[in-house]
């Protein structure tokens, strides 16, 4: 995998991880409410996620992380899709014939409120 370019995307990729590592058993987030949080688009969580090496797979819970709609997905390849549902069903979850959260207000993890972070910035990573 490579590496983040910039400073600013090793410090967002530090964060989404960190953040994914915090979801609870038997709760999921969404890809927006990790990037509202951080301030960042819906699109940096979801590179940062499918850019993932083997180890941090293996041990981050990204499968508690969804689409906006409380769904599995779309874009993932349908194996991995398959992963995900396993495990969140085995983490009490139930999901519709499409990949839908069933009861999604129950399960949904608040990440946060929004932080007021310049990425560029070391000092604004107080906030």
């Amino acid at each position: 995998m490579p590496k983040p370019k910039s400073l600013a995307g090793t410090r967002i990729r530090a964060e989404v991880i960190r953040l994914v590592a915090l979801i609870p058993v038997g709760k999921f987030t969404t890809y927006g409410s990790i990037a509202v949080h951080m301030n960042v688009a819906a699109l940096h969580v979801a590179s940062v996620m499918s850019r993932l090496t083997k180890e941090e797979s293996a041990t981050l819970p990204w499968h508690r992380v969804v689409s906006s709609d409380a769904r599995v997905s779309q874009n993932m390849e349908a194996s991995l899709s398959a992963v995900q549902r396993e495990r969140l069903e085995s983490e009490g979850m139930e999901l519709d014939a499409q990949g839908y959260i069933l009861d999604s207000d129950a399960h949904f993890h608040v990440v946060g409120l929004r932080r007021n972070i310049r990425w560029s910035d070391p000092s604004s990573l107080d906030a």
